[in-house]
């Protein structure tokens, strides 16, 4: 790993922001400015696992490690909400960053020098603890990002800017229902995975639930309820489904066992519950139990 250093190699992402907000990095993503395959082929061929020519990404190993490492790339979109299309790979640092989802992911830091490249202001964001997009078209691209901005809001205590809010209002008043749920589920399961009460009051109060399909409506429900009843069990591989269990779920690609537990928790619902325990504390408790089967 001390060997991936090179004056076009960076450390890109989350990684960068992590560092300079001071959380912990869940991941260490590279950036070569440049073609990454070219780069590793060159120094690293005995450590080379897996080239994409698509992406320009490589794997490269070094003992039980693994690393990616992408070229720099500029994507379009010419089919909004859907997955982007890859172009000019080996583009400059910047056209790169440009793609990116928020400007707190929008950093670079050079593997050699250590200096974090910043061309959309990110650490004043994150000085800030504000949220914001790179382009007014972000979340019409990829609504994914709501549910993102979502996650990255809980995990740092971040807020949307002004300006970022407004967009995403706009989105939410006028959904591109088209749009691909196999990443929108993929999100949701990150975000409701924190067990936060916070996420499933916002994501309840600023409509962000309308994401999930036209037919769906608020839930008169407090996060805190369910934060808690689910606090008190360890497993937590179907936890996003306890909080989401309360919409309507047909959109999104769900397995078998979670279409079971969906189906199981809508019978629990309609039971009639005669002591003064709140029916939903109930229907979370035993919806929350049938997970960890």
């Amino acid at each position: 790993m001390n060997k991936l250093k090179d004056k076009n190699l960076y450390f890109v992402g989350g990684v960068v922001r992590d560092e300079i907000f001071g959380a912990e990095s869940l991941d260490t993503d590279f950036c070569y400015e440049g073609n990454a395959i070219e780069f590793g082929k060159n120094n690293f061929s005995e450590n080379l696992i897996k080239i994409n020519e698509a992406f320009g990404t490589i794997r490269l190993k070094f003992g039980e490690k693994e690393v990616d490492i992408a070229s720099t790339r500029e994507e379009t979109y010419p089919k909004a909400g859907h997955l982007p299309v890859v172009k000019n790979i080996g583009c400059s640092l910047k056209d790169d960053l440009k793609r990116r989802d928020f400007t707190i992911n929008a950093m670079a830091k050079n593997t050699i020098t250590g200096e974090v490249f910043d061309p959309f202001d990110g650490k004043t964001d994150i000085k800030n603890k504000q949220i914001r997009v790179l382009h007014p078209k972000s979340f019409i691209d990829d609504p994914t990002r709501i549910i993102r901005a979502l996650k990255f809001s809980v995990r740092f205590g971040f807020e949307l800017s002004e300006d970022t809010k407004t967009l995403q209002d706009e989105y939410l008043n006028n959904i591109n229902y088209d749009m691909s749920y196999h990443r929108l589920k993929n999100e949701l399961v990150e975000t409701f995975s924190l067990n936060s009460a916070e996420a499933f009051n916002k994501f309840n109060n600023e409509g962000i639930y309308k994401l999930l399909g036209k037919n769906q409506r608020r839930i008169n429900l407090s996060g805190n309820v369910i934060k808690k009843a689910c606090s008190t069990h360890n497993k937590t591989e179907n936890l996003w489904l306890v909080y989401l269990s309360f919409y309507n779920l047909e959109t999104l690609p769900l397995t078998r066992k979670e279409k079971n537990i969906l189906s199981w928790s809508e019978k629990l619902k309609e039971q009639k519950i005669s002591n003064n325990t709140p029916k939903e504390s109930i229907i979370i408790f035993n919806l929350k139990k049938e997970t960890d089967c």
